[in-house]
């Protein structure tokens, strides 16, 4: 069976051994392992999950890939005033719906979250998510579809899929971002946080602080290092976020682990700058799919 399914989680199995499990709890995937094109050995783990991680469902898990929606950081359309910090999408009960695809190409799992008693008390916008992952042999592909059921309001929204890839920080590089705009949350004013900025490096890295929002994404991403290269194709983002605390940030996280800012870099496809309007029955999809390259 490609697939088990226990009341928390789902894990998808690929018959030449790669691996996903996905909690119910946010529809946040905790693993992920593949193998290395042309080699032979046992799969590779290829997410960072903090060790000091709540996988309780007590708050967001720390690593993996954590969904966002319906917003982005501290909130501030209106639609959003009374939720927390990236929304509720990662802290709530997904239900499972149906395996969509099982075949010796890969295995794929729909899962969905709707209005509930403890979202509506906090957020009255009619709205319906749609997960789909899709688990290949050097391949995982994470969609997210947002619908607008209602008959007559709008729905703003943005959405983001927080992934930690596991990568020595120090010696990572992201291409191809050269001459893309970007914002730098890590300035000191509010005013320079919001000021454009242009790339002007070949190849970013994540040597110091970093909390960059990109704008104009690129279709492919390519994250390397020294014995390792994941390239990212995406689709429907419009912003890409690269984030790693370093130890002036990270060290005051309380569930990361010792010293785990040095094991990750975060590249997060997302709709962050602004806000994605759906009208009425409207559906937005977006897509990315990690790539063992």
């Amino acid at each position: 069976m490609p697939y088990e399914k226990t009341d928390d989680k789902v894990v998808l199995k690929h018959p030449k051994g790669a691996s996903v499990v996905i909690l119910l709890f946010g529809a946040t995937i905790v693993s992920w392992k593949a193998s290395d094109r042309g080699q032979l050995g046992s799969p590779t783990e290829r997410l960072f999950l903090s060790s000091k991680a709540a996988l309780d469902g007590s708050k967001a898990v720390r690593g993996g890939i954590p969904v966002v929606f319906p917003c982005f950081g501290p909130p501030e359309h209106p639609d959003h005033s009374k939720l927390p910090q990236h929304g509720f999408a990662r802290n709530k009960i997904w239900a499972f719906d149906s395996i969509v695809m099982d075949n010796d190409a890969g295995v794929s799992v729909r899962l969905i979250l709707q209005p509930n008693p403890t979202i509506t008390k906090l957020y009255t916008k009619n709205f319906h998510l749609v997960y789909v992952v899709t688990l290949a042999e050097h391949e995982l592909s994470t969609d997210i579809h947002v619908l607008n059921p209602a008959s007559s309001e709008t729905l703003d929204f943005q959405a983001l899929l927080h992934t930690y890839i596991r990568a020595p920080a120090n010696e990572v590089s992201i291409t191809p971002l050269l001459g893309k705009r970007y914002v730098d949350k890590t300035e000191n004013s509010p005013e320079a946080r919001s000021t454009l900025k242009e790339e002007g490096r070949s190849a970013v890295d994540v040597r110091t602080f970093t909390d960059s929002v990109y704008e104009d994404t690129p279709p492919e991403i390519n994250v390397s290092w020294p014995g390792g290269d994941l390239a990212l194709k995406l689709s429907g983002f419009t912003t890409l976020t690269i984030w790693n605390p370093q130890e002036e940030a990270g060290s005051k996280i309380g569930d990361m682990e010792e010293k785990g800012w040095e094991r990750f870099v975060c590249v997060e496809p997302g709709y962050v700058r602004g806000f994605k309007q759906l009208g009425p029955g409207e559906t937005w999809i977006g897509q990315q799919v990690l790539v063992v390259a």
